[in-house]
């Protein structure tokens, strides 16, 4: 037998396993490298955070991978040539933070990486009946592998639209095994470049089921437009914003979008929500004057619009939920106190409130998919069928 294989058997088997998780968002600030104790699988998995770090991307790299994310026309040499050389830069970059840690690469029974997203097209986006939900992710995972000598979970998203989903949020499912509580009702609201959340319903609540849904933009437009009038990444503290006002006029122009109106489930992407659709959506209504400083301000609200009206769609008025929040929006106070005003009845918590840091949320979740894919049974992704699936494509280093 090979001896992958051999070892992939015997990881199967432990009791608990150690699984670091790679995740690269939209934002394309870094890749998020979380080391994490498993034991169990479906409900009765627990999760062990070692370690954790975000290895933040130089302007070079951010550059290089800003030619073909979300952008509707792309060189095929580009692509191709990232895939590679995206999947060897992260297992550097595992190798490096290992080192750091102190941690022999021996010790890691596997690498769960999500690789970074270049386009997302569901149907309700792509528009074309004959063609199925799709998603594209880089980042090799043979090239994760050989670099690491570590065997690599990739591409996780793919059996998702292969069975008939979205391809996302993917966080839905392993939220349901690790966050769901008997007595209190849950929001788990991660507001990243998109804003999406995971509604836990308590087991006594029999009139609401589970949901999940990308709401829209969260910070993937205040970020687009402060680096194009501010020459900043992000608005740090929300400080543009409050600087700004918001224009009525404006939001609504940007609320006009469909896809705000689209019934569940629903994902997106910077692919629709970008500078392109805010200049399309302004020109509309002849808006053309706007202060950058309002536009910061006008952007901000609109993701507060959109998340707390999303929510308020699936709960129940009798038994407001209490909401966790992590992902980069945490940090900036305007989103949180708008949102504390849009959604008075609801306790707003930060996730570390429920043991998991907030900004390792999401490399947690491609851990707990790898652990569950190695060793457990699946996950169920129609709540009208008991039939389970697994996730994700295993690359061996040979």
């Amino acid at each position: 037998m090979n001896s992958s294989v051999q070892k992939l058997h015997h990881v199967a088997q432990k009791p608990s396993s150690k699984i670091i998780g790679l995740m690269s968002g939209t934002s394309l600030d870094g890749l998020d490298i979380a080391l994490c104790e498993i034991s169990g699988n479906g409900r009765e998995t627990t999760v062990s955070l070692e370690e954790f770090i975000t290895k933040s991307y130089d302007e070079h790299t951010k550059r290089y991978l800003q030619k073909i994310v979300s952008v509707p026309e792309v060189s095929l040499k580009n692509v191709c040539l990232q895939h590679s050389w995206l999947g060897d830069l992260h297992g550097e970059l595992v190798l490096e933070v290992l080192d750091e840690w102190g941690v022999n690469p021996t010790e890691i029974d596997c690498i769960a990486s999500h690789g970074q997203t270049i386009y997302h097209a569901p149907k309700l986006q792509h528009g074309q009946a004959d063609m199925p939900n799709a998603t594209l992710q880089i980042g090799d995972g043979d090239h994760i592998a050989q670099k690491t000598g570590i065997i690599t979970l990739s591409d996780f998203r793919q059996k998702h639209t292969a069975c008939g989903g979205q391809g996302a949020p993917m966080a839905a499912l392993v939220d349901q095994i690790l966050y769901a509580h008997n007595n209190e009702e849950r929001i788990l609201l991660n507001i990243g470049g998109i804003a999406n959340f995971t509604y836990l319903p308590a087991p006594s609540n029999t009139h609401q089921k589970t949901a999940t849904i990308d709401t829209g933009p969260g910070n993937t437009l205040i970020d687009t437009a402060v680096n194009k009038y501010f020459n900043k990444p992000f608005d740090t503290d929300g400080e543009i914003a409050q600087q700004g006002s918001v224009q009525s006029e404006a939001l609504q122009a940007l609320l006009t979008d469909p896809y705000f109106q689209q019934p569940l489930p629903k994902t997106t992407g910077p692919e629709q929500f970008n500078l392109s659709w805010i200049n399309k959506k302004l020109d509309q209504k002849g808006i053309d004057n706007l202060a950058p400083k309002d536009l910061i301000a006008t952007l901000t609200q609109l993701t507060i619009k959109t998340i707390s009206e999303s929510i308020q769609k699936v709960i129940s008025k009798n038994s407001p939920p209490t909401l966790y929040i992590s992902g980069g929006g945490l940090h900036n106070p305007v989103l949180m106190n708008g949102l504390a005003e849009q959604l008075p009845n609801c306790q707003i918590k930060n996730f570390a409130s429920i043991g998991c840091n907030p900004d390792a949320k999401e490399a947690v979740v491609f851990a707990v998919l790898a652990n569950e894919t190695l060793s457990g049974d699946g996950f169920m992704i129609d709540p009208d069928s008991s039939e389970k699936i697994t996730f994700g494509k295993i690359s061996f280093p040979d």
